[in-house]
């Protein structure tokens, strides 16, 4: 019998899971593929933690992966001897997440962990916020973030607010993998928890410190009270966590005229409104453009179920459209604001820094160079930048001024270290009441950015592949490009190729081979001619394989063709 009919029967014969669970499984068991589907291997903790379909089953989110996932974290925390300072916790509007974070926080419990659980939902920034707040040694959130409503997730912080990193990431896992046995997971009585101490709930309070330390970040309050008036903002939360922190920063900044999209307003696990909860896809934003043309409003925001990213639609002045913007664009625009607005204050440090991915806009590089900014490249993964501005600190080099990644997410200020969409959705609103007052909107402002740093331009081509011969094909496709990369694309020369799993970069004119400098990770990426590029990577939270591409052209148009014609070159060679 196959390990996966093994796992199958366990679980349905077992007294230590639930009826609901047995009942759950009875109920496929003339499917053979859906067995195999959710016995063939266990739901992977990976350097992040968990994210998967929600059900019965070792590779699904339930209450017994989540607690297993818990016992070995509790373990780990142990062994650190950090146990007594205590773990955060936080949670979104999913189906089970209040009881994933409970199932968690009586895990640690039982282990003699103290947990701090939010009274309700709350943005992943919040808890990363919370946790250096708190003074814990770590942190949990329950969210599949932007994923379909089928899905769960679990993510894993350490004490400086930033998602685990290596080497603890993989110490972490190892600790989660060595539990064998789903009983050996600890658990206790809530009642008993909390009279012991170690079930605490966090209310009001922290969100009055994070709400202060947000606005701490503004640079022209005056301007903002200037233009309150008359700047229009639509917004929707898209049935998450965002809501409730993000109405109350701008109203408690002034901003008099914000509208949110009442049918996104309230939390909905189902997304009813919503094909898929991501402000990466522009049909999210139906309803909310619809409010905008109705109330003339200047710019378009809309976050993730967990608040940690963001997207936005400007107007263009010239047409009188709504113009999207891509997480590039955004970031950049918050970015190119804040340095130059903070350089005429004299407030911009000689030592700041500024942080991206791999995959992110090229475009920083010159601003960051105009500004007399350190630019630091990081893997994919926005616990990478949180790791810089630890050691920052640790080493006191460089002062944080900005990071962003090109999926929509970045961060100002240190108060947390994942990406804050709530802090974006801030800054944005400041940078445009700054453009209202310059008597343009915010496309126009990123018109001018272009005009005087280059017409960047990136784009991305994801494949999705579910289950065992979905992962297979991943694979497969990643060894292939791995051991026959390309020479050129479009007319392109490749000028280094880097394969960060073998930590090589590759000079495909000389030959040379160096490292690449970063943590090993399955990512390959192609640096080509005439300030372009390609990549391509298995995303670590969902069934699919990424690639990546970015140009840089004469004009906004020159820069789309050429975009378009390396997209097509990187499907046809890479994807296909």
């Amino acid at each position: 019998m196959d390990d996966y009919r093994k796992n199958y029967e366990y679980w349905l014969n077992d007294p230590y899971f639930d009826e609901d669970t047995k009942n759950e499984l009875k109920a496929i068991a003339g499917d053979e593929t859906e067995i195999q589907e959710r016995f063939y291997k266990d739901l992977e903790f990976g350097t992040g933690g968990l994210r998967g379909i929600i059900g019965a089953g070792t590779n699904r989110m339930n209450i017994y992966t989540v607690r297993r996932a818990t016992q070995g974290l509790a373990n780990y925390i142990l062994k650190e001897g950090t146990g007594s300072k205590g773990v955060a916790i936080a949670y979104d509007c999913r189906r089970m997440s209040p009881e994933f974070a409970d199932v968690a926080a009586l895990c640690l419990a039982a282990n003699g962990i103290k947990a701090y659980v939010f009274d309700s939902l709350r943005p992943t920034p919040e808890l990363s916020f919370a946790i250096r707040y708190l003074k814990c040694t770590a942190g949990i959130v329950v969210t599949a973030s932007h994923n379909p409503p089928e899905y769960n997730g679990y993510k894993a912080y350490w004490e400086d607010g930033a998602q685990v990193t290596s080497p603890r990431d993989t110490d972490i896992v190892k600790e989660v993998a060595a539990i064998k046995d789903f009983s050996e997971a600890k658990t206790m009585d809530m009642e008993e928890a909390k009279k012991a101490g170690l079930y605490n709930v966090i209310g009001s309070d922290l969100d009055d410190a994070y709400i202060a330390e947000l606005k701490k970040l503004i640079i022209h309050p005056d301007i903002i009270k200037e233009m309150s008036k008359d700047i229009k903002i639509v917004y929707s939360p898209f049935h998450g966590t965002g809501n409730v922190p993000v109405r109350r920063v701008l109203k408690e900044l002034g901003f008099e005229n914000v509208y949110v999209v009442p049918e996104q307003e309230l939390p909905d696990p189902d997304f009813t409104t919503l094909d898929y909860p991501n402000p990466e896809d522009p049909k999210a934003f139906t309803l909310a453009l619809k409010l905008a043309k109705e109330k003339d409003a200047d710019i378009v925001m809309a976050t993730d179920p967990d608040a940690d990213r963001l997207g936005i639609y400007a107007k263009d002045s010239a047409t009188g459209e709504y113009v999207p913007f891509t997480g590039n664009m955004s970031g950049i625009l918050i970015a190119e604001y804040r340095m130059r607005e903070l350089k005429a204050l004299g407030k911009l440090p000689s030592n700041g820094a500024v942080i991206k991915t791999i995959v992110s806009s090229n475009m920083i590089d010159p601003i960051a160079a105009e500004y007399e900014q350190k630019l630091i490249e990081v893997l994919t993964g926005f616990k990478y930048i949180g790791e810089q501005i630890k050691w920052f600190e640790e080493q006191k080099s460089y002062e944080y001024v900005f990071g962003y990644e090109e999926s929509y997410g970045c961060l100002v200020g240190t108060h947390a270290r994942d990406k804050d969409a709530v802090d974006a959705v801030m800054c944005l609103a400041e940078t445009a009441a700054w453009c209202k007052k310059q008597g343009i909107t915010v496309w126009d402002q990123m018109l001018e950015i272009y005009k005087k740093y280059g017409y960047y331009r990136e784009g991305i081509h994801t494949v999705t592949l579910k289950g065992i011969d979905g992962a297979k094909e991943i694979k497969g496709i990643m060894e292939r490009i791995r051991n026959n990369p390309p020479k050129e694309f479009a007319g392109l020369a490749v000028k280094e190729f880097r394969d960060y799993k073998a930590d090589k970069a590759l000079n495909m004119e000389t030959g040379e081979e160096k490292k690449t400098g970063l943590p090993s990770s399955d990512v390959l990426y192609f640096d080509l001619d005439n300030n372009s590029w390609c990549c391509v990577r298995p995303s670590g939270t969902e069934p699919k394989i990424k690639f990546y591409m970015g140009v840089k052209g004469t004009s906004l148009e020159d820069s789309e063709a050429r975009l378009e014609e390396l997209k097509k070159e990187v499907i046809a060679k890479l994807a296909s």
